[in-house]
């Protein structure tokens, strides 16, 4: 310990100094003989002297630490006898008053305990508040029988942190009990917190010689109690803890003289805490003021180690010192470096008159317990504000207004533009009171709801003008949803699922009066007031909360009565004292009780500290008096400085782990840092009670006051520097030698009332690594995060400094015309204007457009890319800023957005952006809800625009609070902004009314049920899986048996039971639960949903949204790519809730269902399709849904770079809608096996998807269909790149480990490719479906995935290859064997291909007649490669080699391998009978359905559309015809139904000339498109150095052609179109057909 000097005179030095030991061991007896002699020497040397007095506080000077110390000393402990009663085990609360005196009378009841180490009074508190230098307090006089006074200490009632079982280095042991004794008494902090204690100093010191009566206890085991429960409802223990010294000056203090060593050096009283040499203060920092009472101190020489042990009680000569910094306030005063938290001067003033004064009896009043209270009420004037905020907002929405008080759900609508369809009608079936069966008509999708309504009513009155019609509705069968009477049917969301599904649409007419309306807001609701706090205690909270009035008002009132309590047991033991305690009462002149000043201490203490937490988070004009005068910051010229004090709570991990720490101060503003960060010094641990970091560092940035933008945040990382010598790093994966960030903490410059923050700070940092980082296990009830408490000291002028927002003039309307401007600069600003956004912006670039920015009015969404360019915001440039910004044309909602941003911190920018933004509408608004709520983090105040807007919508629209509160809820484990989202959630829960705030706590009551089901099902092994699930879902149905619940995914779904036995687990990692429940509307269908634990599903919430957002976009445009959009929630920390799609199953299980290697097979999907689509028109309408939402899901994946796509997270549901789950990778951040990229491809596009597409093998023209759909699908996702980024922008905060910080946003630009025309982004997704189809990475990536899944299947990892046109296996016993086998002949077909099919003719045993079966080459080569890897060691006949030189589908070589394969299956069959007799031989043989049809012999008439005519042209191309810049661009797109002489399929290219062109200069080809009759080639022609004039001159020649290897290219048709035609102002897209034109 360090030497420690106080102002009593009584002086110590440090264990290190001053170390007693014992030399030998002693007995029980010889000990308490030698305590004895020990006693009797103190008491007949001590002098009583009271003629000290405490000083008074000067004005002039800083706060003087007066320090109190006493040396180390061991102090022998000695076991109890197992016959006597231990105090803790005695139960206070049973007994009564006299029972309680009279133990605490027992001589006996010492010896039954383990005294506690005598060492420096301590206060431990958890209350975070800070305790001041106090003036002389009088007392009256001592009770007679008193011999002098002493000195009392409060008791440890909590245990120890640390599990090291040695005492403390201040001899504080851990395993003392904690029950009260005569040695001195402490006040420390519960176990499980880490923070260190507080020094009390002695009341009234004592000279050594003096006598030392031996006093009762003063603290009862009740009062131990009560101090547990201060501590544990006090600020400190909820939010954290942080340094506070105490500063006391004692009264009728008496100097003593002692002997020290002569080392010892005279420290501050507070460095006892801080152990590291290197932060004491130097010599020329320190300025001695008072040198004339150290001088008196003797020297005395401690001989016998007891007297360390008699010498607790010492007085020095008072010893101040006082630090001063080089450089000076901003008031101009001294910058004072922390060594207590400093406290501005009249709230100083204030509590010591509160200490000092006097009653009439002569006894001092503490604090009133109303005084401090008001304080508390008041702690948080931000929160306050708040709260009267939106008490007025809540005024705007009374009960009685309908309109915003629906207590239903509406059915969202989409806008959609149907070009194809807009007379398309639908069957509707209307259920109404009183009619058996439902009314049911035809109807027009264009019609409005309130039409559908007349018509229903008109069933049921004769006359309808007898009817209001408007007090009807139409709910949704089966949901509580209800359709929007002045939109059309087909817009509504439901509507468009069931013709999506083709399912039955089903309605029931209703009046409002009969809709259940228990959502709604009553009378009461509006009359019950605003309550941030008192519907949260339901919430499972992961932070504990701030310090409230009712529970300090409780514990201080019992503290009261404990203290009262206390010193009434005092002078009840006092007052039976000898003759010689009075008379040395009566030498001495009013002595005081000590027992009464250590109490007021206390309790003086205990206020202090809770003001200190009071007053923290106030504003510096409602701590301050009526007269502080106000300065405003644009005028202050002073450099902004603080210093940076300790660091609290350290965790004995990074004791261990970390050898230095340092923090790193950084100022920013809209998310950019304003200067170079400051980094501190490196300090290390220290550790006294608990452990800190102590830097005492005093930080200046290098910026005026006047130049900080009101919204600046001071941000403060603190870094660990890994000890090297511990030999691991808390990381146990990887070594890491750099610096590791351990926390931070942000603090704007400006409270909300927009005066500069001072004084003292309280900060709590946010560590980067929580206690509980494990996924999917949930913190037990009522745990918290620990927080370290940051002490920060902001100087304390004498004046406020307050943020004016500069006055503009509206007036003044300064705006300039483009074009006026020269052309060049012109060109240039139009080109930056219309980039997607301001991403991509050089300096140069920013500077020019703020410069041109009133030229750019004309172009309103180019606002956010300009104030993006500002180059700052200072309050001398803010005038014009916001000129600007009230002058600006009013920006659509979707483009507002942006200014939510965090490159947008201005508070004027960012309310005006909601006023914008209020125009949107609540469909959209649910939409986008999850990036409005992480948009509250760029929020500087609380209190803001954003927070009441979403507040009012809320208000206003069931859905929106639905949605909101999950949203908040999830959010409420951010660590940092965890408090705000905890607000606006108890303002949502308070304005929102009871009956929305009870369904809301049914649905987290359901959810926390379903969670504990999940994760017992997931910890339980698999055979006891489904018995642990149904033995778990009674308590769920428990549940339900008391409630109705509304589904948390699907509000409008209400459950009233579970289906336990339909209940059912996945067998995939996270083992998720398929729960399903009963509909409580009969007339709905069972709700199925799956519920995760272990897997954070918010990734899988914001690409969902994603994708969802893309399909409306596709919609509005008339595009509807018939997209599967499922919902998902997550309901907290790596838990959710996923909807399940019914009728689909995953690509694996279809594939598997053709053996492991399925995956490497065409025709799956398709004869999957063909099964739950039987007829031909089924098949169909199954195949065009198949390739729209294939395209769909090829962009949407692409865009967003949705990675790890196999075949278990590819879905295909029986109607033929494809659709993608479980998003884990985004982003491009690709799956890894091992070293190899899984998801090589651009996206999944397989064979056996292009088999369902084409409709067979060859490409067809359904094909360029899927090829049109992706590019128009993928231009219109590109015109609204800026809102992409927008979106995924705002959620950078949210925390998901893929989408960190803004360069996470490149892979989504780049694959939008923003600067290229709609043309080369068609000619460049092409290219991607080429090489998604040609990738073999992705079949292999399915092969793998197939093997790794079949531990969950019911497949035999051992199953014999099947042959892939043959569906089942055959062996002899049941065909028989065979006798004779040839190749018999040959014949050519065409299906839908040409290709030559080989008769095999067969002759088996028993049979007098032949059999023939009709096998392909490629069958043949299929039976040859399976035998070989059954028969790996048997010799094989050789088979014909594939390889052809030139063509191969000719009747010569089809003779040729009639002959070769012929050979082969004679020396097949002569094999050994294990080759040729085993199964795969008799099933190759076996006849199929294709043999037994007369048609597969020979190709009829009308075999397929590609029949040859010799000499004839057939076929048409799409191009699309362009001109800008001097180029003309002619895209060639598709070709359709080419036709050749032979019938064999092509190899097409195109070539065209601008003729006349004599000199074939203008030749221009496509690459070529191998054997199609449908080629699609999306390829660029272009023509530069062309004018307008000239082309009109010129004809366009276009030529298909076939690429041959072995004879001259062939001419399948052409065209030639005149230039003149053409408007080529304007894009032209169009089919032309080919003709026999000449071509050169």
């Amino acid at each position: 310990m360090a030497q420690i000097s106080s102002n009593n005179g009584f002086k110590q030095c440090s264990s290190s100094h001053l170390e007693p030991t014992r030399t030998k061991d002693v007995d029980k007896e010889e000990a308490l003989q030698m305590e004895a002699e020990a006693l009797a020497k103190l008491q007949k040397g001590r002098q009583v002297t009271d003629n000290q007095r405490g000083f008074e506080l000067s004005s002039s000077t800083r706060q003087k630490a007066q320090v109190y110390n006493k040396q180390d000393y061991d102090l022998m402990v000695f076991p109890e006898s197992d016959s006597q009663k231990r105090a803790v085990d005695i139960d206070v609360e049973k007994l009564t008053q006299a029972e309680l005196e009279k133990l605490l009378l027992d001589d006996n009841f010492e010896t039954k305990r383990t005294p506690v180490l005598p060492v420096t009074p301590v206060l431990s508190p958890s209350f975070s508040a800070q305790l001041y230098l106090r003036p002389t307090i009088q007392r009256g006089q001592w009770p007679p029988g008193l011999s002098g006074p002493s000195t009392y200490t409060l008791p440890s009632v909590y245990p120890s942190t640390y599990t090291k079982q040695a005492a403390f280095q201040n001899g504080f042991n851990p395993r003392m009990p904690t029950f009260p004794s005569t040695e001195p008494i402490y006040l420390s902090l519960p176990g499980q917190s880490s923070y260190f204690s507080y020094p009390l100093t002695p009341t009234t010191p004592f000279h050594p010689q003096g006598s030392l009566p031996i006093y009762r206890p003063i603290v009862s085991p009740d009062m131990a109690k009560l101090f547990d429960k201060i501590a544990s409802t006090s600020e400190f223990l909820k939010n954290g803890r942080a340094r506070t010294d105490l500063e006391i000056t004692n009264s009728k203090a008496t100097a003593s003289n002692l002997q020290v060593s002569s080392n010892s050096e005279d420290i501050s009283k507070f460095d006892w805490l801080d152990l590291d040499p290197l932060s004491k203060p130097k010599v020329d920092n320190v300025e001695v003021l008072d040198h004339e009472e150290e001088k008196n101190v003797p020297s005395l020489l401690v001989e016998d180690p007891w007297d360390a042990v008699l010498l607790e009680e010492r007085s020095l000569a008072s010893f101040h010192l006082e630090r001063k910094v080089n450089g000076k306030s901003l008031s101009g005063a001294t910058v004072t470096r922390s060594q207590s938290l400093n406290i501005p001067t009249t709230q100083l003033t204030k509590v010591q008159g509160q200490i000092s004064q006097k009653d009439p009896n002569g006894t001092s009043s503490l604090p009133t317990v109303s005084s401090l209270l008001q304080e508390i009420d008041v702690q948080n004037e931000e929160v306050a504000a708040f709260c009267q905020s939106i008490t007025k907002l809540k005024t705007k929405f009374p009960y009685t207004n309908h309109c915003t008080n629906r207590g239903y759900l509406l059915s969202p609508v989409t806008v959609q533009r149907n070009i194809c369809g807009e007379n398309a009608s639908v069957k509707v079936s209307i259920e109404i009171e009183g009619f058996q069966l439902p009314v049911t008509f035809t109807c027009d999708v264009s019609s409005t709801v309130e039409i559908i309504i007349m018509q229903a009513l008109c069933w049921v009155h004769d006359d309808l003008n007898q009817v209001d019609v408007g007090s009807y509705v139409l709910k949704v069968c089966g949901q509580e949803e209800v359709l929007q009477n002045n939109h059309c049917l087909g817009s509504h969301e439901h509507i468009q699922n069931c013709r999506k599904w083709d399912t039955e649409i089903r309605l029931q007419l209703l009046t409002f009066s009969a809709m259940c309306q228990n959502l709604a807001r009553t009378a009461e609701d509006d009359s019950t007031p605003v309550d941030l706090n008192k519907h949260l205690h339901q919430i499972e909270k992961p932070y504990k909360e701030v310090i409230t009035r009712h529970p300090v008002e409780e514990l201080l009132d019992s503290y009261h009565n404990q203290v009262e309590l206390a010193l009434q047991i005092e002078v009840t033991s006092l007052s039976g004292g000898g003759d010689t305690s009075k008379s040395s009462a009566q030498g001495s002149l009013n002595p005081e009780n000590p027992v009464q000043v250590s109490m007021d201490q206390l309790t003086a203490a205990i206020y202090d500290l809770l003001r200190l937490h009071a007053n923290s988070g106030r504003s510096p004009a409602d701590c301050a008096q009526s007269n502080r005068n106000i300065k405003e910051a644009w005028t202050t010229t002073e450099q902004l400085q603080f210093t940076i004090f300790a660091a609290h709570g350290i965790s004995s991990n990074w004791v261990s782990n970390y050898e230095k720490y340092y923090l790193l101060c950084s100022l920013s503003h809209n998310g950019k840092d304003l200067f170079k960060p400051i980094q501190s010094k490196k300090v290390g641990t220290y550790k006294n009670f608990f452990y800190l970091i102590k830097w005492d560092e005093l930080i200046i940035f290098p910026i005026q006051i006047s130049q900080l933008p009101l919204e600046s945040l001071l941000h403060l990382t603190l870094f660990g520097i890994l000890n090297q010598s511990s030999g691991s790093s808390p990381d146990s994966n990887k070594q890491r030698k750099g610096p590791e960030a351990l926390g931070k903490v942000s603090l704007p410059l400006f409270d909300f009332k927009q005066f500069l923050t001072c004084g003292t700070k309280l900060l709590y940092l946010w560590t980067s690594s929580p206690t509980n980082s494990i996924p999917g296990i949930v913190p037990k009830k009522g745990y918290v995060m620990e927080r370290i408490v940051l002490q920060v000291d902001f100087p304390s002028p004498t004046f406020d400094i307050i943020y004016t927002t500069p006055q503009f003039d509206r007036s003044i309307i300064q705006q300039h015309n483009l074009e006026t401007l020269e052309n060049d600069i012109k060109g240039k600003l139009l080109d930056i204007l219309h980039r997607d956004s301001s991403l991509g912006l050089s300096k140069e670039d920013k500077a020019f457009l703020w410069e041109k920015r009133y030229y750019c009015f004309k172009y309103p969404n180019c606002l956010p890319k300009i104030l993006a360019s500002a180059p700052n915001w200072k309050w001398v440039n803010l005038a014009k800023t916001y000129s600007l910004l009230h002058q600006w044309p009013p920006l659509y909602p979707l483009t507002a957005l942006e200014l939510l941003d965090s490159k947008f911190a201005d508070q004027e920018v960012r309310s005006l952006a909601v006023t914008w933004i209020e125009a949107i509408t609540d469909d959209e608004l649910t939409d986008l809800l999850p990036q409005f709520v992480q948009a509250l983090k760029y929020e500087i105040y609380l209190n803001s625009s954003l927070v009441r807007f979403l507040l009012s919508r809320a208000l206003g629209n069931v859905q929106i609070a639905h949605n909101l509160y999950w949203l908040l809820k999830d959010a409420l484990h951010d660590a940092q902004f965890g408090t705000r989202y905890e607000h606006v959630l108890g303002a949502l829960l308070s304005v929102g009314g009871k009956g929305l705030r009870e369904e809301l706590l049914k649905q987290t009551k359901l959810v926390q049920l379903l969670g504990g089901v999940a994760e017992k099902v997931r910890q339980a092994s698999g055979s006891a899986r489904q018995v642990v699930l149904q033995r778990s879902m009674e308590r769920v149905q428990s549940f339900f048996l008391r409630n109705k619940c509304r589904l948390p995914l699907k509000p409008s779904l209400v459950a009233k039971e579970l289906n336990i036995k339909s209940c059912s687990f996945f067998s995939s990692n996270a083992v998720p639960l398929k729960v399903t429940m009963v509909n409580a509307d009969p007339m709905g269908e069972e709700i199925n949903v799956m519920f995760k634990v272990g897997e954070d599903l918010r990734q899988d919430m914001l690409a969902l949204q994603m994708i969802k957002i893309m399909d409306k976009i596709w919609l509005k445009e008339g595009l509807d790519l018939r997209m599967v959009i499922f919902k998902c929630l997550s309901t907290g920390r790596d838990r959710g809730m996923v909807e399940l799609v019914p009728a689909s199953d995953t690509l694996r299980k279809i594939q598997v269902e053709y053996g492991v290697t399925g995956s490497f097979k065409d025709k799956p999907l398709a004869e999957w399709l063909r099964k739950y689509n039987p007829s031909e028109e089924e098949y169909e309408k199954a195949s065009e849904n198949f390739i729209y939402s294939c395209a769909g899901c090829c962009v949407a994946t692409y865009v967003l770079g949705i990675c790890d796509r196999h075949n278990d997270n590819i879905m295909l549901r029986s109607t033929g809608h494809m659709f993608h789950i479980d998003f884990g990778k985004f982003l491009g951040h690709a799956q890894m096996f091992g070293s190899f990229k899984r998801d090589r491809a651009p996206f999944v596009l397989t064979s056996d998807m292009a088999y369902v597409i084409n409709g067979g093998e060859k490409p067809t023209i359904r094909f360029q269909l899927f090829v049109d759909l992706c590019c128009q699908a993928y231009n219109l996702i590109r015109k609204q790149t800026n809102l992409f980024l927008n979106l995924l922008s705002l959620m950078i905060p949210s925390g998901l480990p893929e989408l960190t910080s803004i360069q996470d946003l490149k892979y989504v630009r780049d694959a939008l490719q923003p600067q290229t025309t709609d043309a080369e982004a068609t000619i460049f997704f092409t290219r991607l479906i080429e090489s998604s189809l040609g990738s073999i990475a992705t079949k292999f990536n399915f092969f793998i995935h197939n093997l790794a899944q079949l531990r969950f299947s019911g497949l035999p990892s051992n199953d014999d290859p099947i042959l892939s046109f043959s569906p089942k296996t055959y062996s002899f016993r049941q065909d028989g064997r065979i006798k004779e086998v040839s190749v018999f002949t040959y014949h050519k077909k065409y299906n839908p291909d040409k290709h030559y099919i080989y008769v095999v003719r067969i002759l088996r045993e028993g049979q007098l007649e032949p059999s023939f079966v009709f096998r392909t080459f490629d069958e043949f080569q299929e039976l040859h490669n399976k035998l070989s890897i059954i028969f790996p060691l048997w010799k094989l006949p050789g088979f014909p080699n594939r390889m052809v030189l030139g063509r191969t589908h000719i009747k010569d070589v089809a003779a040729k391998r009639k002959i070769e394969l012929n050979s082969y299956l004679q020396s097949l069959m002569s094999a050994s009978t294990d080759v040729a007799e085993c199964d795969l031989v008799c099933t190759f043989f076996h006849p199929l359905l294709r043999d037994e049809k007369a048609e597969g012999i020979a190709r009829t008439a009308d075999a397929g559309p590609f029949s040859p005519t010799p000499g004839q042209i057939g076929g048409a191309v799409k191009l699309s015809v362009s001109y800008r810049n001097g180029t003309l661009f002619i895209m060639v797109m598709h070709i359709k139904d080419l036709v050749t002489e032979d019938g064999a399929d092509p190899n097409p290219y195109v070539k065209t000339y601008l003729l006349p062109d004599t000199h074939k200069t203008s030749k221009r080809k496509t690459k070529i498109s191998r054997k199609t009759r449908n080629p699609t080639f999306n390829e660029m022609l272009v023509y530069s150095g062309y004018s307008k004039e000239t082309l009109r001159q010129r004809e366009l020649q276009l030529s298909v052609l076939s690429a041959e290897s072995l004879r001259e290219n062939f001419f399948l048709g052409g065209i030639t179109l005149p230039l003149k035609d053409f408007n080529l102002s304007k894009e032209t897209v169009k089919w032309y057909q080919l003709t026999a034109a000449t071509y050169l």
